[in-house]
């Protein structure tokens, strides 16, 4: 009804999963990459877990488009399948005929079936979505196939999507040995009210939009309060919204349309109920570590594994944190969402002294104390030297003078620069990345973590985000990428609430 009016060739807000809308934004690229990498070359099962329409059955939907050719997918879309009935859908996805055969019998027929693939060099993986709400014989069944194998190689991988009651099922005691077979978990997480603005204008380009941003601020903010972060509530509010819109013939979005589309809607602007810390940081940290290892592999770059942390610091030098005379008061800019960064987005909420969430699902929250390195240079061997060693375990601190006083934002990028030059640590956790270099909103973030007496470690790395010139800010130079991952939990409060962190490999 409102296409024309909008210019559009077809709906943008579909709550239909149709992939050439996928959005790639909010950690779901990245995981989307991950899973691609986990099932083509890692062995085990795995498991992505969110709330109703945080994006499960879309990511699903790009995952049997994106897997390689070799690759073989058997989708089971009902999750209410007897034991005998998923056996069933399994050999017809096999392309098996087994009417009336006992089970037995069903069983020795998709193993030969999955050695015939084997040996044609074809990878079959069964895609599983609400997972939750399988019984637990069948989850059990599909353990027991999962455990097929010929010589040292699996015949079958299993990828299970659900709501986050499937963690709970699993925590059952009846269901442990299917759990510890889960080798990666990933959790779709709500988008952030920043990155929320973002995806709308994505799918209006998506439909062949050409004008101006049309959704208000404040439209944007009641978007994002009555949909709680959640695609499908985003994508019928900013429907309606739309149709608000073309009844009083006017381009713009505004908050009226959207409390419009609420009432019809019978939604309510709600406070968002963030998921467990401890789920979106194990989430966070797989996807961006799987994703690191995919890159290496999707680049056919020999891939060095990463030593196990052996809690020795290393020696890198750094620039000391001495705050400039002048304190800004604004804040970084907000984080843009771009599809190919190893980036967990954030969220939990941004007070004004933070740098603004990319995401409100796929991240990380996190802790880690300052590393001591010193904000001035202490003589070696002096009590103030001796006192600047102590590290916490693992961790890679900087501390060397600089001839001239540099503002705060010269001295992390200085770091930052020296720290990759000296090519001796694996791992950062990343806070956040931008693709605009505002200087002066940096320095008021470091203005504000000189205060927490954490500067010496924020490192500022340039980067380049879609042909823009932006920035990495990353925390911590460790020499394995687990060290970084076991002192995630220590970051001060104030990050752990702004910022969903990521571990960034070098």
């Amino acid at each position: 009804m409102y296409l024309e009016h909008f210019g559009l060739n077809e709906p943008p807000f579909r709550i239909t999963p149709v992939t050439e809308f996928f959005f790639s934004g909010a950690n779901r690229g990245e995981i989307l990459d991950a899973l691609i990498y986990s099932i083509s070359e890692v062995e085990g099962i795995v498991k992505v877990s969110g709330e109703v329409g945080s994006g499960k059955t879309m990511l699903c939907r790009m995952l049997l488009e994106k897997l390689p050719g070799h690759i073989e997918t058997i989708y089971l879309a009902n999750p209410s399948l007897s034991r005998e009935e998923m056996l069933y859908a399994i050999a017809d996805g096999l392309g098996l005929n087994i009417e009336g055969k006992r089970v037995g019998i069903i069983i020795q027929n998709i193993q030969n079936r999955l050695e015939e693939k084997a040996r044609e060099g074809k990878r079959i993986v069964v895609l599983v979505d609400e997972a939750h709400a399988m019984p637990p014989d069948t989850l059990e069944e599909l353990r027991l196939l999962y455990n097929l194998q010929v010589g040292n190689a699996k015949l079958l991988q299993l990828v299970l999507f659900g709501q986050p009651e499937l963690n709970a099922k699993l925590d059952q005691p009846n269901m442990r040995q299917l759990k510890d077979r889960i080798v990666h978990h990933f959790n779709m997480q709500p988008l952030s009210r920043s990155i929320i603005e973002s995806y709308l204008m994505f799918r209006m380009r998506a439909a062949n939009y050409h004008g101006p941003n049309i959704f208000s601020p404040n439209a944007v903010k009641l978007i994002a309060s009555a949909s709680n972060g959640l695609m499908r509530r985003v994508n019928i509010l900013a429907d309606k919204s739309l149709l608000a819109a073309f009844v009083e013939d006017t381009h713009n979005i505004e908050a009226r349309h959207v409390q419009a589309a609420m009432r019809d809607s019978e939604l309510k602007p709600a406070r968002r109920t963030l998921p467990d810390r401890k789920i979106l940081a194990g989430s966070a940290v797989a996807a961006l570590l799987v994703t690191g290892l995919a890159a290496w592999w999707l680049l056919d770059k020999p891939q060095t594994p990463l030593r196990q942390s052996q809690n020795i610091p290393l020696a890198l030098p750094s620039v000391p944190a001495s705050p400039m005379v002048e304190t800004p008061t604004d804040t970084p800019p907000p984080i843009a969402a771009q599809p190919g960064n190893t980036l967990a987005p954030a969220t939990g909420t941004t007070d004004q002294a933070t740098v603004a969430s990319n995401s409100g699902s796929p991240a990380v929250s996190s802790s880690i104390p300052p590393a001591a390195a010193a904000s001035t240079a202490p003589k070696p061997g002096s009590a103030a030297g001796n006192a600047a060693m102590n590290t916490t375990p693992g961790q890679t601190t900087i501390s060397t003078p600089v001839a001239r006083k540099l503002s705060l934002f010269e001295q992390r990028i200085e770091a930052g620069k020296q720290l990759l030059e000296q090519k001796q640590a694996v791992a950062s956790i990343q806070l956040f990345y931008s693709d605009q270099i505002n200087v002066r909103r940096i320095e008021s973030f470091l203005v504000r973590a000189d205060g927490l007496g954490v500067l010496s470690e924020i490192y500022l790395v340039p980067a380049r985000f879609d042909g823009k010139d932006g920035l990495r800010a990353l925390y911590g130079a460790y020499p394995t990428a687990d060290a970084a991952r076991n002192d995630i939990q220590n970051l001060p409060k104030r990050y752990q609430d702004a910022f969903a962190t990521s571990i960034y490999l070098f």
